[in-house]
């Protein structure tokens, strides 16, 4: 399955690079990087320290052990390895993320298999203080679905009320957004439940760091939501994406005016993307339409139900035919390949 979303990421590369410039940001954002430690292969998560300007944590995406990685934008090295302790053997590592107490949470929410496991796990730690290899005591949550077991590699805590939430990779007929409870419970199992459609295949997602916008990534796309009533209201419109070869992760820069994208594979790059007008934060672009403070503009998560509103987005002509085209070359390379064998 990966060789043939690489494959598809190629030939988006081939059939859409002319499109490259399209998708460039304006001038003043961050550089972009090359993350250049030889162990990360399988970067699948991506998340801005809040704690050390320029350091970006990634992780592996499954078969590397409980270890989260410091990497310096400036060098495009890795400063730190953290190595979890008391969390067992993590199966599928897809995502990452910063919450307002300042501690990392990691989703071990994979399930390539799609519903095969009955349970997935989140991990907790706080930043650590000093940039140097460490290993740290984890807290390990226990999670379950409402609706049954499903894959997912998105996984965002709301910068204001702390609450987790998590985006299925993809259904029939679309993936959803996804509740925690208030707050996490390391004894017993938390079950998230159903709060949002999202018609689009996702790979990543990150909250602003003020929490009125969301940014939900798929591997040729992206779109941006306004937030409010612990769940997307607006669907503000798609984001230019950066053509990578498997488009992985996404994070918001501290000051929120800058999304870095990020992709698997051998020294990969993590690429800026300027945000401007609507798509800017609440705090950055003064939008009074945005509600700072908490998920409901007063402090509190209003995401404690579970009705299903509909905030799909509608992928654009460009985007989907990247996808269909790509995905079709690729599978026609592997059906070649196999008459091979």
């Amino acid at each position: 399955m990966r060789s043939l979303l690489c494959a598809a990421g190629a030939a988006g590369v081939l059939l859409f690079g002319s499109a490259a410039g399209a998708v460039a940001a304006s001038g003043g954002e961050p550089e972009q990087f090359t993350i250049k430690d030889p162990r990360i292969t399988e970067s699948s998560g991506l998340a801005a320290s809040r704690a050390h300007p320029g350091i970006y944590w990634t992780h592996n995406d499954s078969d590397d052990g409980p270890y989260v990685y410091a990497v310096d934008s400036r060098t495009g090295r890795t400063v730190a390895t953290v190595t979890m302790r008391g969390v067992g053997d993590p199966r599928d590592v897809e995502a990452i993320s910063v919450g307002p107490d300042g501690d990392l949470y990691v989703g071990d929410i994979g399930d390539n298999l799609g519903g095969s496991w009955d349970h997935v796990w989140i991990y907790r730690f706080p930043e650590p203080k000093q940039l140097r290899d460490q290993t740290v005591t984890a807290t390990q949550y226990v999670v379950k679905y409402a609706d049954g077991p499903r894959d997912a590699e998105a996984m965002m805590v709301h910068p204001k009320s702390g609450r987790v939430y998590v985006v299925s990779k993809k259904e029939d007929g679309g993936a959803a957004l996804y509740a925690g409870p208030e707050r996490l419970s390391a004894p017993g199992t938390n079950v998230f439940r159903r709060v949002s459609k999202i018609d689009m295949w996702v790979t990543d997602g990150a909250f602003s760091p003020d929490g009125s916008r969301l940014m939900l990534r798929s591997y040729f796309g992206g779109r941006m939501y306004r937030w409010q009533d612990g769940r997307p209201k607006d669907d503000i419109g798609s984001v230019g994406v950066p053509i990578q070869g498997q488009g992985e992760s996404v994070t918001f820069t501290p000051d929120g005016r800058t999304l870095m994208f990020g992709s698997e594979g051998a020294d990969s790059q993590v690429k800026p993307v300027g945000l401007s007008g609507r798509q800017l934060p609440e705090s950055v672009s003064g939008d009074a339409s945005a509600t700072p403070g908490g998920e409901d503009g007063n402090g509190s998560d209003g995401a404690g139900g579970s009705s299903d509103s509909d905030s799909s987005e509608k992928s654009s002509p460009a985007v989907t035919g990247v996808i269909v085209i790509g995905i079709a070359i690729a599978g026609i390379l592997a059906i070649r390949r196999r008459g091979r064998r």
